[in-house]
């Protein structure tokens, strides 16, 4: 194995990891993953920072129950993650994240929003009012 791509399997390994803490609730474990200047974005965070992130995104670990990964794909320091989420409650949600890793540490996440699965929509068809 080279060391690009033994590289890439441990940033991969790392990816994995965090979104395990949030199934088994361990915050410990999240907290040695993510990097001390550490931030956040989503179409709703701008580039939040480490505490922000833990007192806005972390609370939502109460509500996860499992994640069934579509794509890990290495790139360099990135980690392209689509997921399907599972909350305790039977909604299930498909996002996209781009998670960066320095130094064995998570230093960046990038969350693109998906939908719920079931699709709101009918096959073929789309939601009204929801476009820009």
């Amino acid at each position: 194995m080279t060391q690009e791509a033994s590289k890439a399997d441990n940033n991969v390994a790392i990816a994995r990891a965090a979104y395990q803490a949030y199934v088994s609730k361990d915050r410990a474990a999240i907290e040695a993953l993510i990097s001390p200047d550490f931030h956040f974005t989503s179409p709703v965070d701008n580039r939040i920072d480490r505490a922000t992130y833990f007192s806005r995104c972390w609370p939502n670990s109460e509500t996860l129950s499992g994640f069934d990964f579509i794509n890990l794909v290495a790139d360099g320091d990135r980690v392209f993650v689509t997921y399907e989420g599972h909350q305790a409650n039977g909604r299930v949600f498909r996002n996209t994240e781009i998670v960066t890793v320095r130094q064995n540490q998570i230093v960046d996440v990038e969350v693109y929003f998906g939908w719920s699965i079931p699709h709101e929509a009918k096959p073929g068809g789309f939601l009204e009012g929801n476009g820009d």
